[in-house]
């Protein structure tokens, strides 16, 4: 027998912080870690089809952007909502339901007759995005204990990377031999199918915590002091120039470097492969030290002063400064993510609402950057572009002075799993 919610039974084995034997949560991070591939498969494989989908429904790249920002709209409209239904319900079960989401909506748009049916259904798999990133990591955070979590979060983190390498690349293969509708299904289908397979093999119970039926109607801890906050307007900057080397490298590579579009791909993906490895060495690096806010600076400036280079980068340079910019960002995100696990003033069923608030205000401040750095470009010169995101990088890194040095404690090994 065992006591409702804690996934625990007699006679199972050694079990970790969240009750889950071994062999159990192991499988649960790897399915967790897939998921979070395929939805940033789904996500990135619409940019090779832009130009397919565009002949489709005669509209040229104003249209196509209009189809990638409705992804964003609604991945960060989505952001709170799931840390709230995260705080009444399982993690695990809102998860997965927002894996379906976005399946369903991905599958709709390669089905889509119209243009306007087209963004809306990126919309609806942006929101299935945004209902699947933060309970997911918070379980994934919740299935080990303090001083063991920073390599499985900071592997989920950097899975995005990857997922978004695979679809770029696989997009572009798939759209000239079955056109732009296969491609988006075959992802879509994919995803679903991962989706099965997860709620069958993740253990109801994983990472469950003692949940208090006042908790889900008490005020949440997540929007109380400065910390989120502070996180949130902190890593605007480094946001906003992700995008903007996302969505405007290749093309600076193409009209400015005049690389042909094979090699400035290549270049393009040294701006994303990288953070594969960051991610867990930004997990590992921030359980086992606790200055967190040096980290943060040291890494987001770095990161800042390699963009800053590439206007007067060649081949080569331009490779290593992709390499080293993606490195920075799949670390910081990494220390990011894990933190929230060891405030000790918040509840762990409050976890993924605070990763929510703080990545709304990220997606939403760092979509503006891109769409200012795009107007540079446009007005001035990629040089100017360039320059501009790496100083906002840096510049909004000032909130860091509201981050409470002493929240980031850790929670004592052993303390309970609950409400505070």
């Amino acid at each position: 027998m065992h006591a409702p919610g804690t996934g625990a039974s007699e006679g199972e084995g050694p079990r970790g912080a969240s009750g889950a034997p071994p062999a159990g949560r192991t499988r649960a991070t790897a399915l967790l870690i897939a998921l979070r591939f395929g939805y940033a498969y789904n996500w990135f494989d619409i940019g090779p089809a832009l130009p397919a989908l565009g002949g489709t429904f005669h509209v040229g790249p104003e249209g196509w952007g209009i189809v990638v920002a409705a992804f964003l709209v609604g991945a960060g409209a989505c952001q709170v909502p799931a840390g709230l239904l995260a705080r009444r319900y399982p993690a695990r079960a809102v998860a997965l339901t927002g894996t379906g989401v976005l399946a369903a909506g991905a599958l709709a748009s390669a089905s889509a007759p119209s243009f306007a049916v087209l963004v809306v259904a990126r919309g609806v798999a942006g929101a299935g995005a945004g209902l699947f990133f933060s309970p997911a990591i918070g379980l994934v955070g919740r299935l080990f204990g303090p001083g063991e979590r920073g390599l499985p979060v900071g592997g989920f983190s950097s899975a995005f990377s990857a997922g978004a390498a695979a679809g770029i690349v696989g997009s572009a293969l798939l759209v000239p031999a079955i056109g732009w509708r296969g491609s988006l299904a075959a992802g879509a289908l994919g995803l679903g199918l991962l989706a099965l397979l997860s709620w069958g093999l993740i253990p109801a119970g994983a990472g469950s915590i003692a949940r208090p039926e006042a908790s889900a109607r008490r005020p949440s801890a997540a929007w109380r002091g400065p910390a989120v906050l502070a996180i949130g307007l902190a890593f605007v900057g480094f946001e906003g120039a992700t995008f903007a080397t996302g969505q405007f490298v290749v093309p600076f590579g193409e009209s400015v470097r005049l690389w042909p579009a094979w090699l400035a791909g290549a270049v393009g993906s040294a701006f994303v492969l990288p953070s594969v490895v960051g991610g867990p060495v930004g997990g590992v690096v921030s359980e086992r030290y606790a200055n967190h806010r040096t980290q943060f600076v040291v890494v987001t400036v770095a990161g800042a002063a390699v963009l800053a280079a590439l206007p007067f980068a060649g081949l080569a340079a331009a490779m290593a400064i992709g390499a080293l910019f993606s490195f920075a960002y799949g670390f910081v995100y990494a220390v990011m993510y894990v933190i929230p696990h060891a405030w000790k003033d918040l509840p762990p069923e409050e976890i993924p609402l605070a990763i929510g608030l703080f990545n709304a205000i990220q997606l939403g401040g760092g979509a503006l950057v891109s769409y200012a750095f795009g107007a540079i470009v446009a007005a001035r010169s990629y040089a100017v572009g360039w320059e501009f995101a790496a100083a906002v990088q840096v510049a909004t890194l000032v909130a860091l002075v509201a981050l409470p040095i002493g929240r980031a404690g850790r929670r004592p090994a052993g303390a309970a799993v609950g409400p505070a």
